[in-house]
């Protein structure tokens, strides 16, 4: 069984989602009681890159995606339960073969 929480209570939801590559991403924010920052959300079929700012790690909630990390030369595979992390000041490849693809993004300091 996953270890990947995908319940959070006593936090502070933003109702505006952050909405990427016409609408095939989507996101929204919330902030749990330590100030910690999550954004979770949907990725439809398709083929993305993200850059980071600070270190993520990301977990795969539903549907399953393929990653290639800035630097790493291989492509992973991430089915439901999984995750993985990407460095700050970096970036990643992710793409979602079919189906759709949910995800819970934590920002690491």
């Amino acid at each position: 069984m996953s270890s990947i929480a995908t319940k959070f209570d006593n936090v502070t939801a933003i109702a505006k989602a952050n909405v990427y590559f016409d609408g095939k991403v989507v996101s929204h924010a919330i902030f749990l009681q330590n100030g910690a920052k999550k954004t979770m959300g949907l990725i439809f079929p398709g083929k993305y890159r993200f850059g980071t700012d600070k270190a993520e790690r990301m977990e795969i909630i539903a549907g399953r995606c393929a990653v290639k990390i800035d630097g790493h030369e291989h492509t992973t595979f991430h089915p439901l339960g999984t995750a993985f992390e990407v460095a700050p000041k970096s970036g990643f490849e992710i793409e979602v073969p079919s189906g759709i693809c949910e995800y819970i993004c934590s920002f690491i300091d």
